[in-house]
């Protein structure tokens, strides 16, 4: 146990606040939903970077390398200004849906050096140009850039040329839990000095100008030299010091309404007075009583060429006084303790590169939570919307969602790009998150499943720019994986297994009573975050009329029920009223496999003469066709897989000659998928949808590499299309697949989002997982070619180890030192001050490998970790002497 495991156990045990305050801050809150109450839903237009200096939040804050306590009442960001930049730097800067020429951006290099879960020790690297930020420039050339074209990125635009930057290192360390020191330090890379001010800030989220009940305003003074007490009704009192402070600085977090809206402001001392006063010169724009709800230190530094410069501050809850003579050795500890924590987290096996990226890609994971404060009711009324109100006003977005109100930290997919939760996101958020906490991630589970989230209909929702969209069903298999990482770590907690099984339940019934349009046990689902990888807008009327059955869809529904089957199976052997229910899950099981690949007289799924599955578009007059375009929503029904180890049939004998008269009465069931009854290694059964013939048959085209199989990972599209695009005509218009391996070349979903050939981690886990479940059951007597037609063959652990090396080798210098992700940005790739940093793009060009999408998209790309850990930590041999399969993590060995 090291000191970390001790505060995540006191944490757990007794209460203690360590993880009270962290980075939950968010990194953009202007552009949001919850910041939009234009009458049009534009939320990107209606809440701009620009205003954001000025304009007071409503339901979050942001800031730059920030943190705040787990309610966001009180927050500590860095504001920087280099002399030249027309605007104070207190928030990152990235182009809007509209501006980006591949959808919104963040135009900004930042990094997540290090955390503890319980953010005892922090780190993070922020790069900031010596020359004029280029606003204009960036939205001006993106403007003029097309689809087809890169995106103009800030290292394009020469302000890091000759080195003149500054990097910005950011620290934090607890001395307890109510205790945080913060360490800045700047580095100047540059030829020649240069002059930077550095503006610690702290401030209060404005909680008090929105109406309703009377709030009483909480307060920041001045009570020393470089001191600031912080007085909050329901935070109590805090004290940030600041050491060495030239001079402090008050203002209100209010909105500048004369610069916004022409009218007068409700305070003369507004949010951006810091700006007017810093760049503007204005210093009558501070408060000159040195009070109010924002306050900054401020430090102005002429740091040489190669220079370093830091500065200390410390934010608590005790009296002021020397805040400062055990600062360094408590910052030393903090980053000691992490050192060691990360030992026992990190394999000894692994070479230093691949240290430094499963540590970077942790880091991510941790520094991505954020405090997330979204009361839909509320916003509906404030926007005349309220469903339940007179002459109530249509909602662009989330009417039906009055119940929801949320106020929680939880793991966000990118604090900039997506600063809102996203369902399945969130699932593979915690594979990676449990690696380093156990309960945090078993905690973001528990959310979605509260009825604040849940809808009274079992509907989980999405994510804020439409909570009912349809996400895939992967928190039953999140919730399954985590129980067995707990359950093989310490005593199984059953009862969170049961409360999560019996919400897990309403959600099951809303897909088969919404997404089974002609209860035949074949679903649909719309896009199911998949975005452009069909013919068509799966979330849209259909140009042809009809509706498609989902070969992913059905997929999504038929892993869905296995999962939900493994529950049920762990809870039966304790709590025999569980048994039926397990019978329940296994016939549903089998119903929707047969639907799925039945090739009788209407038209299936599954392609016989293709070996693969397909969408089924079924017409208003009908007529049926498969649209065959080979996609991941192809190679999905092949992760619809899990193993049993039969304990279940010991445990209560009458369930086998049961489960033997339901398949008696039906005999087809076993005629199109894998035989359930089947015995395999170790005395195992399997539940797939693909019997061996047709597991050969998909792995076979998965495993080519003019196909899916590319050198870091498996493809959203096959290579195939490349030469033989898929074409359908509809009235006149053509519709087609391309394979597009990098930015998608139309708007569809944004733009930014393209699954039509680039590589995907969070459905290449998924195959990973759906491997070693197949060897757990088949073994070594199962080989297949690796790739197929290289003569090399290899049992289907050794094809995951293989495609996990691959997905790994994304982030991993190769041969001649260079990192795939950052393709031919040369800065990344050969800069010591740049090459050890690790950025966990959104996906992955399909050919080479490069990062794509949301660049700081920590959130499933997190899941690399998880990569490296499994086969560092496992051998074939070990994995397969795992005796209860069904009750053990997947992907984690004993």
């Amino acid at each position: 146990m090291t000191a970390e495991h001790d505060r995540l156990q006191d944490a757990r045990d007794r209460a203690v606040p360590w993880r009270k305050w962290g980075p939950y801050l968010s990194e953009r809150q202007w552009g949001t939903v919850r910041e939009d109450y234009s009458a049009d839903g534009n939320a990107w237009n209606y809440f701009s970077h620009d205003q954001a200096r000025s304009r007071a939040y409503h339901w979050g804050e942001d800031g730059l390398a920030g943190v705040s306590d787990d309610q966001q009442l009180l927050c500590f960001a860095l504001a920087l200004w280099n002399g030249k930049d027309p605007i104070l730097k207190e928030r990152l800067f990235g182009l809007t849906n509209s501006e980006g020429n591949h959808g919104e951006d963040v135009k900004e290099y930042y990094f997540y050096l290090d955390s503890t879960p319980t953010h005892s020790y922090m780190k993070y690297l922020y790069k900031y140009p010596q020359a004029e930020y280029p606003y204009a420039g960036l939205v001006q050339t993106n403007g003029r850039r097309g689809r087809h074209d890169f995106e103009y990125e800030l290292l394009d635009t020469g302000v890091f040329d000759e080195d003149r930057y500054f990097d910005v290192f950011v620290e934090y360390a607890k001395g307890g839990p109510e205790d945080l020191l913060v360490q800045v330090t700047v580095a100047n890379r540059g030829p020649e000095a240069a002059e930077l001010h550095v503006l610690p800030t702290l401030w209060f989220r404005n909680t008090w100008s929105w109406g309703g009940e009377a709030v009483q305003r909480p307060q920041l003074r001045a009570t020393g030299p470089g001191t600031v007490t912080a007085m909050h009704p329901d935070l109590g009192t805090r004290v940030l010091e600041c050491e060495g402070a030239q001079e402090l600085l008050f203002t209100e977090n209010e909105s500048n309404a004369e610069r916004l809206w022409g009218t007068p402001s409700r305070t003369p001392h507004v949010k951006d007075a810091f700006h007017a006063s810093v760049v503007e010169g204005r210093g009558a724009a501070v408060n000159p009583d040195r009070t109010g709800t924002k306050a900054a230190a401020h430090y102005v530094f002429v740091v040489g060429p190669g220079e370093t410069r830091t500065l200390r501050l410390r934010l608590h809850d005790g009296a002021p006084g020397d805040a400062f003579t055990a600062f360094d050795g408590v910052l030393r500890t903090r980053q000691q303790e992490a050192d060691e924590f990360y030992a026992t987290v990190i394999p000894k096996v692994l070479d230093a590169d691949q240290r430094n990226v499963m540590r970077q890609a942790l880091a991510g994971m941790l520094w991505s939570k954020q405090f997330y404060y979204y009361d839909v009711d509320r916003w509906l009324d404030e926007r005349g919307a309220d469903p339940f109100g007179p002459n109530a006003a249509k909602a662009p977005r989330n009417g039906q969602w009055s119940h929801m109100m949320n106020a929680d930290v939880i793991s966000m997919p990118d604090k900039w790009e997506y600063p809102w939760y996203a369902a399945w996101d969130l699932a593979f958020h915690v594979i990676a998150l449990t690696l380093v906490d156990e309960e945090f991630g078993k905690h973001q589970l528990d959310l979605m499943l509260q009825a604040q989230y849940l809808h009274p209909s079992g509907q989980i929702p999405a994510y804020e720019w439409n909570f009912g969209d349809v996400n895939p069903p992967v928190h039953a298999w999140s919730t399954v994986f985590t129980y067995g990482l707990l359950a093989h770590n310490k005593a199984p907690d059953l009862d969170w297994l049961e409360r999560s099984f019996q919400k897990l339940s309403l959600n099951f019934a809303w897909w088969v009573n919404r997404k089974d349009r002609s209860g035949s046990n074949v679903f649909e689902g719309g896009f199911l975050g998949l975005d452009n990888i069909g013919v068509f807008d799966r979330s849209a009327p259909l140009p042809t009329g009809g509706y498609l059955e989902q070969a992913d869809g059905t997929a999504w529904v038929a892993l869905f029920c296995q999962n939900m089957l493994e529950m049920a199976i762990t809870l039966a052997l304790e709590r025999p009223a569980y048994v039926d229910m397990a019978l329940k899950y296994i016939q549903h099981f089998l119903l929707i496999g047969t639907s799925m690949l039945h090739t009788g007289p209407d038209t299936g799924m599954w392609d016989e003469e293709d070996g693969f599955f397909y969408d089924v578009l079924r017409l208003p007059d009908g007529r049926a066709q498969r649209l065959k375009v080979r996609s991941m929503v192809g190679l999905l029904p092949l992760c619809a897989v899990t193993v049993f180890d039969g304990q279940l049939l010991e445990r209560y004998p009458d369930v086998g000659p049961r489960i033997k008269r339901f398949m008696l009465a039906r005999p087809e069931l076993s005629e199109f998928i894998h035989d359930p009854s089947q015995v395999g290694k170790e005395g195992r059964r399997l539940a797939s949808l693909l019997n061996q013939d047709k597991l050969r048959r998909v792995l076979a085209k998965m495993l080519d590499e003019n196909e899916f199989f590319g050198p870091f990972g498996i493809r959203s599209l096959s290579r195939w299309h490349e030469r033989h695009p898929y074409v359908l005509n509809v009235g006149g218009q053509e519709y087609r697949v391309d394979y597009l391996p990098a930015e998608s070349d139309s708007g569809m979903f944004g733009g930014n989002s393209n699954w039509r050939g680039p590589v995907w981690l969070p459905v290449n886990g998924l195959i990973v997982r759906a491997l070693l479940q197949y060897f757990q059951f088949y073994g070594d007597d199962f080989q297949v070619e690796c790739p197929t037609g290289s003569g090399r063959l290899m049992n289907l652990y050794q094809v995951a180890e293989e495609l996990s090396r691959r997905l790994c080798s994304i982030f991993l210098r190769d041969a001649q030192g260079q990192r795939p992700v950052y393709g031919g940005t040369r800065k990344f790739q050969d800069d010591p001050h740049w090459r050890d940093l690790v950025l966990f793009y959104e996906y992955f060009h399909g050919d080479n490998g490069a990062g794509l999408g949301a660049s700081h998209q920590t959130g499933w790309t997190g899941l690399v970790a998880r990569a490296l850990h499994l086969f560092a930590t496992s051998t074939a041999e070990e994995f397969m002497e795992l005796g209860k399969a069904a009750a053990v993590a997947e992907l984690e060995p004993a």
